[in-house]
């Protein structure tokens, strides 16, 4: 199976389950997650359509970010990040999903270059409370949000989980059925608009998608087994 093939048939999965649970047409979008994968098989996939990549790693991104910088490529930043990496994030990436405190979203949009558009984030909530997992708990995100609005390069779209593992889909549809009721409450309780859950990957991603994703991050249906 080529990457090809292995996008068309992601593809065909989340359009079968846009259709199974009536979302709109092309409200899902795929995120091919690229990280610990070589520049040669993110232009592979670029060439056959797949325009947004997620990287997990901020040298990792801003090397394949060199490495193809003649593409049109939208780069998404789904990892951890630290407050002495947030500058090559700034020049970079187009989206950052994981915003869980103030002190990186003031740095992102304080070293924002002028001339790029403002950056797309969401707010990273743990939402099955595990000690391990980043994120701000549920209770903390309007907070979080409400404080980001107000800065100048940044344009806030949503909400990003990264839920523990679960195999019963009930069960996965009822943690992300918390996030989507808590966009819907910032929402409500700060008047805006935000448009983007950021949830489900290969093992959960029929219940992202009944439950309202808007992106999905899919690496290894796609790319095959990562390096070690």
């Amino acid at each position: 199976m080529t990457i090809r093939d292995n996008l068309q048939i992601t593809g065909s999965k989340i359009n079968s389950f846009i259709q199974k649970y009536h979302r709109q047409p092309d409200s899902v979008q795929l995120l091919a997650v690229s990280k610990k994968h070589p520049a040669s098989m993110i232009k592979e996939a670029y060439n056959s359509g797949q325009s947004a990549f997620g990287e997990n790693y901020v040298q990792e991104l801003a090397d394949k970010a060199e490495q193809l910088s003649e593409l049109d490529i939208e780069w998404h930043f789904i990892g951890p990040l630290q407050s002495n990496k947030t500058k090559t994030i700034a020049h970079i990436a187009d989206w950052v999903h994981t915003i869980d405190r103030l002190k990186i979203a003031k740095r992102l949009s304080e070293q924002r270059p002028a001339e790029l558009k403002p950056l797309s984030v969401c707010v990273q909530v743990n939402i099955s409370g595990e000690a391990s997992k980043s994120g701000v708990l549920p209770e903390q995100a309007i907070s979080l949000c409400e404080q980001i609005l107000p800065l100048p390069n940044l344009r806030l779209r949503g909400l990003m989980a990264i839920p523990a593992p679960e195999h019963n889909i009930h069960k996965q549809r009822a943690t992300f059925a918390k996030l989507a009721q808590l966009k819907e409450t910032i929402n409500q309780q700060l008047n805006l608009q935000l448009d983007t859950l950021s949830m489900g990957m290969s093992d959960d991603m029929e219940a992202a998608i009944a439950e309202g994703a808007t992106i999905v991050r899919i690496g290894t249906a796609i790319f095959g087994i990562r390096e070690a």
